[in-house]
């Protein structure tokens, strides 16, 4: 557990309601402060952060004198929506006493569920990232429906981790972790220190969460479930534990530690090579094709010499020689349109081609796997 945690470059880190809200009771603007100095010092130590949270609703909830999480959707829309602005406030303040940015990211499931928009919230992660800032990500509960009564955070933290490749989720609960038994219930019950994400026996051990939060233990593996699917190991652990995350960091044994089994890229390229509906396909010379072989290189425009089918940014199209013969396959960050016009041209070229620029590759090497 320690020296893969220690290794690690990208976290994307879960806060829960419970902890934002100290239990319901407003937002624990102190916590949140100690949180952001540990993310602050791991981000000056190298790693990538995404942080996710909880607390919109709750925060909501206690602004406007509610005495208990509204069941009616309208009324938590109405609590989310003035929850949001404390919470974007205290994680805004907190580390700018550190001269470090926040953005503000709110999505829903369907965002990251469809091709187009899963890239355009990969692109703009991945460009905070680089910009230093840390995205403080939040489902968007103020247009969410279906979402809002039966989503969580735990399982959006996931897909977050997916979407960024991420090393290493870390859900802090209010929980010092996973236990064989409910610890509440049974006293004797022993906390599981580490297994497989995909470890079937785990879903029986979970037990339900707090009435202020939608994710209870069942959600949290369920989520390391599915951040496993794109070779992202999870840690569960108390978010009061002093320092937990620079603990966490140092390579110290702290609550759970559910492994994927898989390395983040290894895991997403497989994803891709499932893929078997191809909408399309694009041409590429001899020049891309050693590139794309020999040096696990992005495929830029001035590679291709045709496009073939009509396909959308975001869908999967194949990479073929000018004999035919495939080579690899990828997400397209552009339309077929639109790379009939880029194609042979160089990327320097692209925002005076079109009038915008999304990126610089037609597929990111992140996104394309080669072809057996």
């Amino acid at each position: 557990m320690g020296t893969s945690i220690k290794n690690s470059k990208r976290w994307v880190v879960k806060v829960g309601s419970s902890l934002v809200t100290n239990d319901g009771r407003g937002l624990d603007t102190k916590a949140i402060s100690h949180w952001a100095s540990q993310l602050v010092a791991m981000q000056k130590a190298g790693v990538d952060l995404v942080l996710v949270s909880s607390g919109a609703v709750a925060e909501g909830v206690a602004r406007l004198g509610l005495k208990v999480r509204p069941k009616a959707v309208h009324v938590q829309q109405a609590a989310a929506a003035v929850g949001q602005m404390g919470l974007a406030q205290a994680y805004e303040s907190s580390f700018m006493k550190h001269n470090i940015h926040t953005a503000q990211i709110l999505l829903s499931h369907d965002d990251l569920s469809d091709r187009t928009r899963y890239l355009n919230a990969r692109s703009t992660l991945t460009t905070l990232l680089e910009m230093g800032v840390v995205p403080v990500v939040n489902e968007n509960d103020t247009v969410a429906t279906a979402e809002l009564c039966f989503g969580d955070n735990d399982t959006l933290a996931a897909l977050v981790a997916n979407l960024i490749n991420a090393d290493l989720m870390v859900i802090l609960t209010d929980q010092d972790g996973l236990y064989e038994s409910d610890p509440r219930f049974n006293k004797e019950a022993e906390m599981v220190k580490s297994a497989s994400a995909n470890d079937t026996k785990l879903m029986a051990m979970a037990g339900a969460g707090s009435s202020l939060g939608r994710g209870g233990m069942q959600t949290k593996v369920s989520a390391a479930r599915l951040a496993a699917r794109s070779g992202t190991s999870t840690v569960i652990a108390n978010g009061r534990e002093d320092q937990v995350l620079s603990r966490l960091l140092e390579g110290e044994t702290l609550g759970t530690f559910l492994e994927a089994g898989s390395e983040p890229v290894t895991a997403r390229k497989q994803w891709l090579a499932s893929q078997l509906t191809l909408k399309g396909s694009v041409t590429v010379d001899d020049g891309a094709v050693n590139v794309l072989k020999k040096s696990g290189k992005s495929l830029l425009a001035v590679g291709i010499s045709k496009v073939t089918g009509q396909f959308s940014r975001g869908e999967v199209v194949a990479c073929v020689d000018q004999a035919g013969k495939e080579i690899a396959r990828g997400l397209v960050n552009y339309s077929a349109d639109e790379i009939e016009l880029l194609k042979g041209k160089s990327s320097d070229n692209i925002e005076d081609l079109l009038g915008y620029a999304a990126e610089a590759e037609i597929i990111h090497r992140d996104n394309l796997v080669l072809s057996d």
